[in-house]
C-alpha cells in the first residue's frame, strides 16, 4: 500500500479508537453532575454514592481519551503536512481555542471534582461537576467547528498559495457544524445512557444494591429517551444539509445512480459499484428520497452517475455504513420505549434486562457508523470542494507510515485491554460504601 492509503488508515484507527471514549465522556459528565446536584439539593446519601460510582468510571474513561486524542493531533504534522500547511491558518487556530479554552478547564475542575469531596461543600462540588461537564461539551463545539470547515469551507480566501482566515464568524457559526454538534452529542447522551442501563441492568438481575441501580436506570432512562428522539430528528435536519451542500455524499448513502424526480427509496438493495448500478432493488417507497432529502416528495435528487467518477465517494462503504447507523438508530428508542412503560417493575423483566446488557455496544456502533458516513462520505475531498485528500498527505516513505502505523495498534491494543479490564473490575465491583 501507498503512503496516502497507510495515512489513512492509522488516522482512521486512531479516530475510531479515540471516539471509543469521548462520546461517553461528554454524555456521562452530565449525567453525573445531575447527580451530584440531586445530593447537593436533597442530601440523600444515595446520590452522592451515584455520583461516585459512575464518576470512578468515567476518570478512567476521560484518562484513555486524553492518551488517544493526543496522538492523533500529532498526524496531522507526521502524516498531513501538506494539509495543515494549506489550512493550518484557520484549522490550527480552532484547535488551539479548544485546549485553552475547554481542554484546560476540563482537565483542572476533573482535579478540583476528584480530591474535593472532603474539601468542599456539596454545592461547590456540584458547582466542579457541572463545569467538568460545560467544558467537555465545549470542547466537543470547537472540534466539531474545525470539522465542519472541512466539510463545508467557509470564511476563508486563498492567498500565497494556501487558505487563510477571513471571516471568523462565518467559521465559527457554520450551519454544518452546529447541525453536526447536536448530533453528536445527542449520540453521545444515548452512548453514556445505554453504558449506565447496561451496567445497572447487570446488578439489577443480580439484586445487587437495588435501589441505587434503579435510580441510575430509570435516571438514564429518562435522559435516554430525549436524547434518542433528539438524534433521529436531527438526523433528518442534517441529511437536508448533506442533501444541499454534498449531493454526491446522500447519492452514496442510497446508492442512488440516476437524477430522479420523485425519487424512491428501496427497502432492499445491493449496490455495485463497479457496474454504477445496483444489483438487487426491492420495496421501493415512492418518493421517500426526495421527501427525505427536501421535504418535497416530488424534489430532485441527483444521481452518481452526474458526478465525475474522480468526485464520488466510495458508495459500498458509505452506504452500509448508513444503514447500520439508521437501524440502529431505529432500534434504541424501541429499547428505550419499553423500559419506559416498565420502570417501576424493571426486576420483574429479566430478559428486558439480558437484552440491555447486550445494547450497550449499539450507540458505539451506531456513532462510529455515523462517522464513517461523514468522513468517507467527504471523499476524496479532505476539504470539501477546496482540497483532495491525496494532495494533503505528507512527503514520507510508506515505510515510516506502516512502522508507525503497526506500533499504534499495537499500542492502542494494550491501552485498550488495560481500560476494559478496569472499567469491567470497577463496573462489576459496584458502589463501595465510605
Amino acid at each position: 500500500m501507498d503512503v496516502l492509503m497507510l495515512s489513512r488508515l492509522q488516522f482512521a484507527a486512531a479516530t475510531m479508537f479515540h471516539f471509543l471514549f469521548v462520546p461517553l465522556t461528554l454524555g456521562i459528565s452530565v449525567l453525573i453532575a445531575c447527580m451530584e446536584t440531586a445530593y447537593a439539593r436533597t442530601g440523600k446519601d444515595v446520590y452522592k454514592r451515584m455520583a461516585k460510582f459512575w464518576g470512578k468510571l468515567f476518570l478512567i474513561n476521560f484518562t484513555l481519551g486524553v492518551v488517544t486524542g493526543i496522538t492523533l493531533e500529532f498526524q496531522f504534522g507526521t502524516n498531513w503536512s501538506r494539509y495543515s500547511a494549506y489550512v493550518g491558518d484557520i484549522f490550527g487556530s480552532l484547535l488551539a481555542i479548544e485546549a485553552t479554552a475547554a481542554f484546560f478547564l476540563e482537565s483542572t475542575f476533573i482535579g478540583v471534582w476528584h480530591f474535593g469531596w472532603d474539601k468542599l461543600s456539596p454545592r461547590a462540588h456540584a458547582i466542579s461537576a457541572w463545569l467538568v461537564a460545560g467544558a467537555s461539551n465545549l470542547s466537543a463545539v470547537w472540534i466539531l467547528i474545525a470539522n465542519g470547515f472541512m466539510q463545508n469551507p467557509l470564511g476563508y480566501e486563498i492567498r500565497n498559495g494556501r487558505a487563510e482566515l477571513t471571516d471568523f464568524v462565518a467559521v465559527i457559526t457554520n450551519p454544518w457544524a452546529w447541525n453536526q454538534f447536536v448530533h453528536t452529542v445527542s449520540a453521545s447522551f444515548c452512548v453514556a445512557t445505554f453504558f449506565i442501563m447496561g451496567i445497572s441492568a447487570w446488578h439489577l438481575l443480580r439484586k445487587q444494591n437495588v435501589e441505587f441501580f434503579q435510580k441510575s436506570f430509570r435516571l438514564a432512562l429518562y435522559v435516554g429517551m430525549a436524547s434518542t428522539a433528539i438524534v433521529v430528528l436531527q438526523g433528518h435536519i442534517h441529511g437536508n444539509l448533506v442533501a444541499k451542500l454534498q449531493p454526491a455524499k446522500l447519492a452514496a448513502m442510497e446508492a442512488h445512480w440516476e437524477t430522479q424526480t420523485n425519487a424512491p427509496m428501496y427497502l432492499l438493495q445491493i449496490p455495485d459499484e463497479k457496474g454504477e448500478k445496483n444489483l438487487v432493488e426491492a420495496l421501493p417507497v415512492p418518493g421517500l428520497l426526495s421527501f427525505l432529502a427536501y421535504n418535497d416528495f416530488n424534489a430532485e435528487v441527483k444521481g452518481l452517475r452526474d458526478f465525475p467518477a474522480a468526485d464520488r465517494p466510495p458508495v459500498s462503504i458509505t452506504f452500509l455504513a448508513f444503514r447500520v447507523m439508521v437501524g440502529i438508530g431505529t432500534l434504541m428508542p424501541l429499547l428505550m420505549l419499553f423500559g419506559l412503560l416498565k420502570r417501576d417493575e424493571l426486576t420483574s423483566y429479566p430478559l428486558y434486562l439480558k437484552a440491555m446488557i447486550w445494547a450497550m455496544p449499539l450507540p458505539y456502533l451506531g456513532m462510529q457508523a455515523g462517522w464513517a458516513v461523514t468522513e468517507v462520505g467527504r471523499q476524496p475531498w479532505i476539504v470539501y470542494g477546496l482540497m483532495r485528500t491525496s494532495d494533503a498527505v505528507s512527503p514520507i516513505a510508506a515505510s515510516q507510515a506502516g512502522a508507525s502505523l503497526v506500533a499504534m495498534v499495537l499500542l492502542y491494543t494494550l491501552l485498550g485491554a488495560a481500560g476494559a479490564y478496569l472499567m469491567f473490575t470497577f463496573a462489576r465491583k459496584g458502589p463501595v460504601d465510605a
